[in-house]
């Protein structure tokens, strides 16, 4: 047997002749060459003159250890070397039987072992024994004694299996068969991997075996693995293992699509100490989505594949907040709850401050599987057909309730809703807030815990209707909806029937919303294209095998022995369930040769008492060719020394010295002659023609821009909308400007000129305040400036519409007007995500800001003044406190009493338009609810703040 030496000789008894070499050294070092005669010209006196080249009296010792070299050589080929020679175990005659490990961590070495035991079974053929082959995959075959020709055939059948081996389960048939065998040769050829129970294995065969014969066949190379795959939020990951720590190495992991097609690769490298390591694919999430097949580069075997499925790809969803507060306070806001329950498991895109409409299309250019609308209210019809159109192609539509969303009416929600919101709890009510009642059985959170500190003080009714109850897949305990969902085509629509922040419910706050949320995501899209992947159900009870691997890493179809599997399977591969793909075409699971926890370990056999061997991948080669050609070159060398010592090649050196020199100068002078010689490249700078063009330079912004920026930024200003009336825009203009002198001399703002803008062209950013003159019968703004104007609001501004016909028509029979301003006014927000509004309070913080009012004329003073709701609590006194207010400013207030008419000054300081009534001191309080608006604007609820309180009566009382 041979052992790790590589190297054989078929006939090793004429080694003995080395056993000659000492006497041929004693013969060559004492036989000195043969005297040299010199001849001389018989002259007596030069007789006795000695010659100058002496001959030594015996062979130098380095020209005899040159000769005993090349005798050894040809001695040594005699005997007949061979380098790698083949497996075997010449001189035995009993059955040889051989155990060969053919899980997954055997398929990067195949090929050796392959090699290692057809060597073996060709020695056992001709030593004329059976041979058994035991393959430890096989736990419920028993082995039975093969001649050696049908051994090979039998060898070339077995293949590895694309999951680990008990090797264990193996032993009660191997222990049958050497007790009916007898003595038996034992070969164990291993893949030196544990992947499990290796101790128990190698106490087993021991006691198995025992007094047997053992050759253990180890030292291939080792293994790697992928495991634990995770997409997280900037890249994916995947654990490449091996067995144990070992020599520095590095290598590729490759991904690849479900069509084969490479996606990218990402490097991985090995430390001495290191059992496993990390590589990171840092792509676009749209891309990581995508990739199917996770595989080492270069590794043939299942283990060095990682199969993914939905499970492992990133949902890239879409975050649009309809409220403006959540500039003002980013961590009390529902997009701060929202991204904190999804970043673990989602790509969350929050779509930029500004118009709701804008983000939307965004998200919808993106094919995003999944948006989330946080009190998002009135949409355009455009933006909401194309919405229809996503959901219908298999978007998921997740919305959240709020003030904005109460007062909308659309079609993007499961269930009709009722107008306004229902409080729970506080001083005017006898309801308090509800907790949540178990979820619905046949819902997405089936099977979520409840959270019995969870409560509700808020909320959105639904319409009562037949089908409600199945829509319903989360309730209160007095069975309102909590969360209603409904299957439009191949999406979903979905809504909570409270805010998703702090403000109606603690659910955020919970880990429930954030299971909730997780549950939906389960539900969405899982590639560029809207809907697919929802077809796969999730109550799927078992996954018929759709393609599988083999041992070698390569898709084929399912074997015989693969079953379907439950839809929950998370477990390693195994016999029955080979690694591969399950279930339908369009939305497969996934099942990989090792779990995400596994790790793989190297096999201990050193309390085996055997023999070692190594595999060996190289062909034997005849070293006897290379041996005497050896020899031969040193015989030369021997004679060519001889010739030199002896003085008959220094004649000819001397006679053809001057013509070597001439030769090797000519040779020296023509290299130099073809070498090339480097050019440089010279910059040539040319005079530029006369009459010629410059380049043309960048366009420069128009002036325009610039002006208008400068001229809006310089100075606090006002902005009024320019409706194309003249004889309006002449009115609008000069109240605009009269307001400006009025807060110049009643306060410290010392305001700029009022700016017309057109919201469709300018930037409104740079104004506090628009005011917005509607005409009666005028057509509708362009989206584009409906959306500019929703974006301004969103980002803190205020504008303030004025219909100007408080005493055109009377109220409606539901408390509405009528009037033709006011139709074209709900025209114009039919399409602006307007809060809810009620009329101003008489503690609102716009009544206090600078002067003390009670109402708002202009020029009339029958109309009433719109502000946005702010939420009040119940718990207090109202009464009690100097002011209500939120942290911000109502981003829409809406008036009919013709402000700016009231405002218009002539040039002599007369005003231009009659007041109606007319009262005294109408003008002057015109003026005053003004200056209150521009105040409230600037400062907001500053003087709803206690603080202040002392400061203000100080200055009351000088």
């Amino acid at each position: 047997m041979m052992g790790f030496l590589p190297l054989s000789f078929a006939e090793p008894l004429l080694l003995l002749g080395l056993v000659a070499l000492p006497a041929l050294w004693w013969l060559l070092r004492v036989m000195p060459p043969r005297p040299r005669r010199v001849s001389f010209p018989p002259t007596r006196l030069l007789f006795e003159i000695a010659p100058k080249e002496e001959t030594p009296s015996r062979t130098p010792w380095w020209l005899t250890a040159l000769r005993l070299l090349a005798a050894a050589l040809v001695i040594f080929a005699a005997a007949g070397p061979t380098w790698n020679p083949p497996a075997g175990a010449a001189g035995s005659s009993v059955p040889l039987v051989i155990l060969l490990d053919d899980g997954w961590s055997a398929a990067a070495s195949w090929d050796a072992r392959l090699k290692a035991a057809d060597e073996l079974i060709a020695s056992a053929e001709s030593a004329r024994r059976g041979v058994a082959l035991v393959a430890l995959s096989e736990t419920n075959r028993d082995p039975t004694l093969l001649p050696a020709g049908t051994a090979r055939v039998a060898l070339r059948q077995i293949a590895p299996k694309p999951y680990a081996v008990e090797r264990v389960d193996t032993l009660p048939t191997l222990e049958r068969f050497l007790k009916s065998t007898g003595d038996a040769e034992i070969a164990w050829l291993t893949d030196g991997v544990d992947t499990g129970r290796g101790p128990d294995f190698t106490a087993g065969l021991a006691k198995t075996i025992g007094d047997r014969t053992l050759t253990i066949f180890e030292g291939a190379a080792s293994p790697h693995a992928l495991a634990a795959a995770e997409n997280a939020a900037a890249k994916m990951t995947v654990k490449v293992l091996r067995a144990g720590p070992g020599s520095p190495e590095a290598g590729t992991v490759r991904a690849l699509d479900a069509k084969g097609a490479p996606i990218g690769d990402a490097r991985f490298t090995f430390a001495p100490q290191d059992s496993d390591t990390e590589a990171a694919f840092e792509l676009p999430v749209e891309l990581r989505n995508d990739i199917a097949r996770l595989e080492i580069a270069g590794e043939r075997s299942a283990g060095a594949v990682q199969l993914l499925d939905k499970r492992w790809r990133r949902r890239a969803i879409g975050i649009v907040s309809g409220a403006s507060s959540d500039t003002a306070q980013p961590l009390l806001a529902s997009t701060f709850y929202l991204t904190r329950a999804l970043a673990p498991f989602a790509d969350v895109r929050v779509g930029e401050r500004g118009a709701p409409q804008l983000a939307i299309a965004q998200f919808l250019d993106q094919k995003l599987p999944m948006i989330v609308l946080a009190d998002v209210g009135a949409l355009a019809p455009e933006i909401r057909d194309r919405i229809n159109a996503w959901i219908e192609a298999g978007g998921v539509l997740v919305r959240f309730a709020g003030p904005h969303l109460a007062q909308a009416d659309d079609d993007l929600v499961p269930v009709k809703l009722r107008r306004g919101g229902r409080s729970l709890g506080g001083s005017l009510t006898w309801e308090k807030p509800q907790h949540l009642a178990s979820f619905a059985a046949g819902g997405p959170f089936a099977g979520l815990a409840v959270p019995a500190d969870v409560t509700v003080n808020r909320q959105v009714l639904a319409e009562p209707d037949a089908v409600l109850a199945t829509k319903s897949w989360a309730s209160l305990v007095d069975g309102t909806p909590l969360v209603t969902g409904d299957h439009r085509g191949k999406g979903l629509v979905a809504l909570f029937h409270v805010s998703a922040d702090m403000r109606w419910s603690d659910l955020p706050m919970s880990g429930t919303f954030v299971e909730m949320l997780r549950r939906i995501v389960d539900l969405s899209g899982y590639t560029a294209t809207p809907g697919a992947g929802v077809a796969a159900e999730l109550n799927v009870a078992n996954a018929a095998p759709l393609r599988t691997l083999d041992g070698f890493g390569a898709f084929g179809p399912p074997p015989s022995t693969a079953k379907p599997m439950p839809a929950d399977f998370r477990d390693r591969a195994t016999l029955d369930h080979p690694p591969g793909f399950y279930g339908p075409a369009d939305g497969p699971l996934a099942v990989n040769a090792l779990a995400a926890a596994d790790r793989i370990a190297a096999l201990d056999t050193s309390g085996l008492r055997a023999r070692r061997a190594g595999y060996s991948t190289a062909e034997p080669s005849d070293l006897r060719g290379i041996l005497l050609s050896t020899a031969l070159a040193l015989f030369l060398i021997d004679a060519v020394i001889v010739a030199l010592l002896a003085g008959s090649l220094g004649a000819i050196f001397r006679r053809r010295r001057a013509a070597a020199a001439a030769l090797l100068l000519a040779a020296a002078l023509a290299a130099v002659a073809l070498m090339p010689t480097p050019s440089q490249a010279q910059t040539t700078t040319r005079p530029a023609a006369q009459g010629a063009k410059p380049a043309p330079k960048p366009a420069d912004i128009a002036p325009g821009n610039d002006d208008f920026a400068i001229k809006a930024v310089s100075q606090t200003r006002l902005a009024y909308v320019v409706t194309g009336n003249a004889d309006v825009d002449s009115i609008v203009k000069a109240g605009m400007s009269g307001l400006t002198l009025f807060l110049a001399q009643r306060t410290a703002l010392e305001a700029g000129e009022p700016v017309g803008i057109d919201p469709a062209r300018d930037e409104l950013a740079f104004f506090p305040l628009i005011y917005w003159p509607v005409i009666a019968g005028a057509p509708k703004p362009p989206q584009d400036a409906i959306n500019r104007i929703d974006a301004y609001m969103k980002q803190g501004g205020t504008v303030l519409f004025d219909t100007r016909d408080a005493l055109e028509a009377p109220p409606g029979p539901n408390g509405e007007s009528q009037t033709p301003g006011m139709l074209t006014l709900r025209n114009i927000l039919s399409s602006l995500d307007v809060p809810e509004l009620e009329p101003v309070p008489r503690e609102h913080v716009l009544t206090k800001t600078f002067y003390l009012l009670r109402d708002f004329p202009g020029r009339f003073n029958s109309g009433q003044t719109w502000v946005e709701t702010l939420p009040r609590d119940e718990d207090d006194d109202a009464a009690s406190r100097p002011a209500r207010g939120g942290d911000g400013v109502s981003p829409i207030i809406i008036t009919s009493n013709d402000l700016a008419g009231a405002w218009a000054m002539r040039s002599d300081g007369q005003p231009m338009l009659p007041l109606s009534p007319g009262e005294p001191r109408q003008r002057e309080f015109a003026f005053r609810a003004g200056v209150n608006i521009v105040m409230y604007t600037l400062t907001g609820n500053y003087k709803a703040d206690q603080v202040h309180a002392p400061a203000l009566i100080e200055r009351l009382g000088q």
